[in-house]
This record gives structure tokens, C-alpha cells and sequence, in this order.
């Protein structure tokens, strides 16, 4: 086994790569050797913030390092299924951002090759490892609850830092994609990875028009096998920053949790400041700036976790079969928003379909809503 920190290359070089860099320096398990991205400078520059020593601007030159052990993608939703398998025959482990890929099918075959070069594919979901939502399922499994028959999961802001995202080509949906893969992932996994037997959704675009065809808005209600809901409420048309939080209810009890405003400070500026929190347009007049917001995310937790599955300490918590079951509901949610019914699983697209807003863009319910 080898010895001392494990060596990391990260592929992207915009916001989320920077929250990968940033969270590595935090961490003594791990540390970034190298970064890739085609865009010009954007790689230097993350490079020269992080101190990382090499950098690339096409990713398979840098997965010809020997010393780097493990990969972190952080790119294009569209990109992540060859990125994948690049990786995997080099033979380093994966750590994939959400979502884990456009296609079902896709998702299957990055499962299948990381088995066959026998490398580790983990699903990078952060909110497994965020601490306040962590101490919520550690009070619900030990039957502070009671029996638990509703999780609701929220995640809402004005829209995402990259532009790619705003393309339906590059990241196969919009605010239902981007945010609602969290909602899914989170749910099954407060509820023990309890089957999922129907979606139900609804999402429209409001505010956003101008920049794409996606949803900006939507909400879902998945039913479980153990007879629990879970309802995800997500947008990119909330003004005012980002807006995370869980509630939990049981038939012996209750629990909220807001995972901003428990680390926040609430303040007021007539001239402003540096950053408040992550998606805040503005930081005059009232604003909740937080501190250590990265650990209260969860993400350093997630990256040291899969830092000590590369070195086969620990087993992957979040893995590319928890990312494929995410995918199945995605696809369900679309289908349901399409449709205008309650989509029974497991669901299976017809093969024709490329990416998930398909089934919403061209459903006979949105058609219906169009003419009215």
C-alpha cells in the first residue's frame, strides 16, 4: 500500500473544481498534484491560487502521471461518461460530481468499466457527509422519530455559476438536474436505501427564458417501499442566495434543519463586503454572510472519505450505483413533468432519448400547458 498522501488530480477548473481544490487543502489525507481543463488560463490560474504543481490542458495527458492515484471530475455533465472510462484505464480511481452522467446507459457502463479495471468509481454527493444532516440520520436511526413518513429536502438560488449549465446539451436539464439529484440522493439515503416506487413531478421555467430551455423551477414527491414520501422542492429562481435545509417528521417527532442560517451572521452593510455566501448576488444591505462554509457543506468530510477508499481504509459511503439510482429517478421526474402523471418504477426510458429534459420538453402534458 503506498504511503503518505494520496495524490489527486482534478479535471475542471471553475467552481466546483475550486471547491475541490479549496477542500483538499483543508485535509491531511489527500493532496492535489495536478489540474486539467481546455479553457485557456482557467487551469493556471486555479493552479497558482492552490499551489498545485502541474497543469494540463487536455486531461489524458495528465492521466499519464503515474503518481496520481485518484480523479476528481468536475466538468460538464456530458463529459463525465468518457471521462470516466479515460480514467478507469489508467487505472486511478474516480470521483465523479453529480449527476453521474446523461444516460442511464451511460451510468451503467461507467459502473462496469471502473469493475473491470478494478478501480473505485465514487459518487460525489456531499450532503451523505454534511454534518447537520449527518446528525439528523444519526438521531432518526436511533429512534428519536419514531417512524419516519416524511423527508423534505430544498435546495434553491438564482441560478449556477457556469454557463454550460444553462445549455440542455451539455447538462441534460436544469434545475431538477442540478439540484434535485442532491434531494433524490439524500432521501434514499436517510431512508436506509429504501427502494423507490413512484415519482411525481412538476417544473416550469419562470425567470429564466432568456438563457435556456430548461426548468428553473421544479418539485417532486418520490414514495418509498418503507411507506415514507420524500418531497424536493429545487430552483435557480430564488433571489437572495443559496437556501439548503432539510425537515424531517416521524410519528414520535420532528426536526429542521437550515444548513445556512445555523452558521450565519446576521448583518447589515450600506457599503458592502467581500462574500457573503455562495450564489448572494450583493452583500449591501441585510445579508447572513457564514463561516467554515465548505465543512458545513460537507465536502472536505467526502473527499477525505474517498481519499481513505483509494488506500482501501474505509468502503466508498457513496458509490456510482447510488449515482445510477439517482439517474433512474431523474429520468421518472422528467417523464412525470412530461406526462402529467405519477411514474411507477423501476423506469426505463425509450432508447431514443438522449437526455433527461427530453421527456419533459416534448411531453404531451407541457404541450397541453403550451396551448392553454
Amino acid at each position: 500500500m503506498a504511503e503518505g498522501k494520496v495524490k489527486v488530480g482534478i479535471i475542471g477548473s471553475q467552481f466546483q473544481a475550486d471547491i475541490h481544490a479549496a477542500s483538499f487543502q483543508i485535509l491531511n489525507e489527500a493532496e492535489v498534484v495536478a489540474i486539467a481543463s481546455p479553457t485557456p488560463g482557467n487551469a493556471a490560474e486555479l493552479a497558482k491560487r492552490y499551489n498545485i504543481p502541474r497543469v494540463f490542458t487536455d486531461y489524458r495527458e495528465m492521466l499519464k502521471e503515474r503518481d496520481i492515484e485518484m480523479v476528481t471530475i468536475a466538468a460538464p455533465n456530458s463529459l463525465h461518461a468518457q471521462m470516466t472510462k479515460d480514467i478507469a484505464a489508467a487505472g486511478k480511481h474516480i470521483v465523479c460530481e453529480k449527476p453521474l452522467a446523461m444516460t442511464i446507459a451511460e451510468g451503467e457502463e461507467m459502473i462496469a468499466v471502473a469493475k473491470h479495471h478494478g478501480v473505485l468509481l465514487m459518487y460525489g454527493e456531499e450532503l451523505f457527509f454534511t454534518p447537520k444532516y449527518l446528525k439528523a440520520k444519526e438521531m432518526a436511526d436511533a429512534g428519536a422519530f419514531g417512524k419516519i413518513y416524511l423527508v423534505k429536502q430544498s435546495e434553491k438560488h438564482f441560478g449556477p455559476h457556469s454557463p454550460w449549465f444553462w445549455d440542455v446539451n451539455c447538462s441534460g436539464g436544469g434545475a431538477f438536474m442540478d439540484l434535485g439529484c442532491h434531494g433524490i440522493a439524500f432521501c434514499y439515503f436517510f431512508l436506509g436505501r429504501s427502494p423507490i416506487k413512484s415519482v411525481y413531478c412538476q417544473m416550469g421555467t419562470y425567470v429564466h427564458r432568456d438563457k435556456t430551455k430548461a426548468e428553473d423551477d421544479s418539485l417532486c414527491i418520490l414514495e418509498f417501499a418503507n411507506g415514507a414520501v420524500g418531497l424536493i422542492e429545487n430552483s435557480w429562481a430564488r433571489r437572495g442566495g443559496m437556501d439548503d435545509r432539510i425537515e424531517v417528521f416521524g410519528e414520535a417527532g420532528v426536526t429542521y434543519a437550515n444548513l445556512h442560517m445555523g452558521n450565519a451572521l446576521p448583518t447589515f452593510s450600506e457599503n458592502g463586503y467581500g462574500y457573503a455566501v455562495e450564489k448572494a448576488p450583493t452583500t449591501k444591505g441585510w445579508t447572513y454572510p457564514v463561516f467554515e462554509e465548505l465543512w458545513n457543506y460537507g465536502t472536505p468530510q467526502e473527499l477525505a472519505h474517498f481519499a481513505r477508499c483509494a488506500r482501501g481504509k474505509e468502503t466508498p459511503q457513496a458509490t456510482g450505483e447510488d449515482g445510477l439510482v439517482v439517474m433512474h429517478a431523474l429520468y421518472a421526474g422528467y417523464a412525470s413533468a412530461g406526462e402529467g402523471r405519477k411514474i411507477s418504477m423501476p423506469y426505463q426510458p425509450p432508447p431514443s432519448v438522449k437526455k433527461p429534459i427530453d421527456l419533459w420538453l416534448n411531453g404531451p402534458a407541457r404541450a397541453q400547458a403550451a396551448q392553454r
